[in-house]
């Protein structure tokens, strides 16, 4: 559970991990902010701690200005998401700084946010969504020169190159290869990162899990394919899902998934899946359902083995005492995920 030393350790520290779980109000100023907040800390004795925003303003307290706790965490600005759209509509789009300007963009402003939200700059974001698209066309039956001219390449030769680049191999070799699109989510309990395949989900993580860049190498080796930033018809469901999800909206996910994995760990998979939401279940009960009550431990191997948290819900599988056990986002984001699903089942 969340102490009061704990969320203003982490305001202190402005701990992007905690951003979701609390608010943080400061009674000298009348100020509220997100645990984030870069402005200037408070005496411990001089903030009070509510979950959400509404409470602080029944509270009597207005929203900082410095890190507007009322906007949703990294959400993308309008002008941002207008040319994403188009670079959408249009892969052959290329938009240079020229171009920005024109439109009244600081091309450094539009730079910054793509670093800090998905760790490449703007225009190698544009680079790996033509060479996405291309990919897809070719991977579909298009001609490689059809393909490249349609994503915006003006020559054969620098398709090739900025192709084999990435893929590690010729488009003409590329059949065999695959894409695994990567995009970030923000949540009330923190950033995520989702991965797609054309089955369906097959990676949802907390942005901070230790083990996620050992995920991200097995499942690029185990589906011989390149993880880059791209779209996938499967994100806009999974993002409405989630929101739904968050908002006690919603008990089931319907978006489709894809578990690669053994055949025991696919079946511990599907096991965790039975269970009610609201519900929590052992380790041992979770073995005994499988008809295999020996295998307590290779039962929570597997599940600490799991990909896709949250729609796979393996935060529902605790101690036999009751108590809670490991997992991969944190257990204060295991206790805050069992707590929103009682208070709405």
């Amino acid at each position: 559970m969340l102490t009061t030393e704990m969320m203003y350790q982490a305001l202190v520290e402005k701990d992007v991990s905690y951003e979701g779980t609390f608010i943080a109000a400061v009674k000298t100023t009348g100020i509220f902010c997100r645990p984030t907040c870069t402005a200037r800390k408070p005496k411990a004795e001089n903030v009070e701690f509510f979950k959400t925003t509404k409470e602080a303003i029944l509270h009597g307290y207005r929203p900082c200005k410095v890190c507007n706790p009322l906007e949703k965490m990294g959400e993308t600005p309008h002008y941002i998401s207008d040319i994403l759209k188009e670079i959408n509509a249009d892969p052959s789009l290329k938009f240079k700084d020229w171009n920005l300007v024109q439109r009244g963009i600081e091309p450094s402003k539009i730079r910054r946010w793509f670093l800090k939200n998905h760790g490449i700059t703007f225009h190698a974001y544009q680079r790996m969504f033509r060479i996405n698209s291309a990919f897809k066309k070719i991977q579909n039956g298009e001609t490689i020169t059809s393909a490249a001219f349609d994503a915006g390449y003006e020559s054969l030769s620098g398709f090739n190159d900025s192709f084999k680049s990435i893929f590690g191999v010729s488009p003409v070799n590329s059949k065999t290869k695959r894409i695994i699109n990567i995009i970030r989510l923000e949540t009330p309990l923190g950033t995520m990162y989702a991965c797609a395949v054309e089955e369906g989900i097959c990676l949802l993580e907390f942005t901070d899990r230790k083990m996620l860049e050992t995920e991200f190498k097995y499942l690029s080796k185990n589906l011989n394919s390149v993880i880059i930033q791209g779209a996938n018809r499967h994100f806009d469901t999974l993002n409405a899902q989630l929101e739904e999800y968050f908002e006690g909206k919603r008990q089931d996910f319907t978006v489709p998934l894809f578990t690669p994995g053994t055949a025991f760990q696919q079946m511990v998979w599907q096991q965790l899946q039975t269970i009610p939401f609201g519900a929590t279940r052992s380790y041992k009960q979770q073995s005994i359902a499988m008809n295999k009550p020996a295998a307590v431990r290779a039962v929570a191997n597997a599940n600490g083995m799991n990909k896709i948290s949250i729609l796979i819900p393996c935060h529902r599988v605790i101690g036999e005492n009751g108590m809670l056990t490991g997992y991969g986002g944190g257990l204060w984001r295991k206790q805050w995920l069992l707590d929103h699903e009682k208070n709405n089942s």
